[in-house]
C-alpha cells in the first residue's frame, strides 16, 4: 500500500493519506516513509471565485454570468392553498408531487413556508425537508428556507442536505440579535436573504434601502466574518401604481439595486 500511495504522491493525486481503524504504527511509519520528501500537491486555483455556491443533491453556482434563477414557491402554505390542505391533513406524498412538479417545470430553488397559524412550523418544516431529501429527483436542487420564525429556520437547518438559502435575516430587532441569528446560519454553512429592515422599520425609500443593505453587509462580513458571496438582498419591492402619492416612486427599487451592486463590486476591489 505505501509503494502506491508513494506513486499517487508523486502524481499529485492526494491530498492526505493517513490510516484507519485497525491500522497500527507500523502502517502508519511505512506510509510516512513513502512519501517523504514527495513535494506536497499544489492545490488547483479556485474556479468558483466570486460565484454563490449552494447545493442540493447536485451543485448549483450563482455568479456573474448567471441568467434568471427560478425560485418555485408552490410549497408554500401562505401561497398555495392546496398545499397548505395538504400539510394540515399530513399528506406528505401529495405534498412532495407538488415539489417534484416545480423541479420538473424548470425551478432551481424549492422554496418551503411552513408558516400558518394551525401548524406546528418546526415540526412540518423539518418532516417535510426530510422527505424530500429521499426523493433524489426534487432534492437534487437548493432549498430556499423560508419563514419568520427562527425556530422554524433552524428546525430547517438541522434538517436539510446541502447547502440552502435561509429566508430571511433583518436588522428589524436591533444589531446583537442580528447578529445572533446570521451566527447560527453561518455555523449551518447556509446562505442567507438579508431584508431591507432595521430598527425603525422597513425602508421605502432608495437611500435608506442601501443605507440599510450597507449596515448589513458590514456587519456580516466584517463582525460575522460571512463568505461575502453568501448574502442576497431583498431591497422589498413595495406596491406601485395604487394612486396615492407616497407610493409614486416605489418602482425605484431597481435603482436601488444598481446602486448596492455598484456598491459592492467596489467593496470587492478594495478588499482584494
Amino acid at each position: 500500500m505505501a509503494d502506491v500511495l508513494r506513486e499517487f504522491a508523486r502524481d499529485g493525486l492526494v491530498n492526505i493519506i493517513g490510516g484507519c481503524c485497525g491500522t497500527t504504527p507500523d502502517h502508519i511509519r511505512a506510509l510516512y516513509n513513502a512519501v517523504k520528501g514527495v513535494t506536497p500537491r499544489v492545490p488547483p486555483s479556485d474556479p468558483h471565485v466570486g460565484k454563490m455556491l449552494l447545493s442540493g443533491l447536485e451543485p448549483s453556482l450563482v455568479g456573474p454570468e448567471t441568467n434568471y434563477v427560478n425560485i418555485g414557491e408552490r410549497c408554500n402554505v401562505a401561497g398555495s392553498r392546496r398545499f397548505c390542505n395538504l400539510i394540515k391533513n399530513e399528506n406528505y406524498d401529495a405534498a412532495i408531487d407538488v415539489a417534484r412538479v416545480q423541479v420538473d417545470n424548470g425551478a432551481q430553488i424549492l422554496d418551503v413556508n411552513m408558516d400558518e397559524g394551525l401548524l406546528d412550523g418546526p415540526y412540518a418544516m423539518a418532516k417535510f425537508l426530510r422527505l424530500i431529501s429521499s426523493e433524489p429527483d426534487v432534492a437534487k436542487i437548493p432549498v430556499c428556507i423560508d419563514s419568520s420564525d427562527f425556530n422554524v429556520i433552524i428546525a430547517g437547518l438541522e434538517s436539510t442536505q446541502g447547502k440552502c438559502v435561509v429566508n430571511s435575516i433583518s436588522l428589524k430587532e436591533g444589531e446583537e440579535k442580528f447578529k445572533d441569528r446570521a451566527r447560527i446560519i453561518k455555523r449551518y454553512g447556509a446562505a442567507v436573504v438579508v431584508m431591507a429592515f432595521d430598527e425603525e422599520g422597513q425602508a421605502a425609500e432608495t437611500e435608506r434601502k442601501f443605507e440599510i443593505c450597507e449596515r448589513s453587509y458590514r456587519i456580516l462580513t466584517e463582525e460575522v466574518g460571512f463568505n461575502p458571496n453568501d448574502i442576497i438582498f431583498d431591497a422589498n419591492i413595495l406596491t406601485i401604481a395604487t394612486g396615492m402619492e407616497e407610493h409614486a416612486n416605489y418602482e425605484l427599487f431597481i435603482e436601488m439595486s444598481k446602486n448596492v451592486k455598484n456598491w459592492l463590486n467596489m467593496s470587492k476591489i478594495l478588499m482584494d
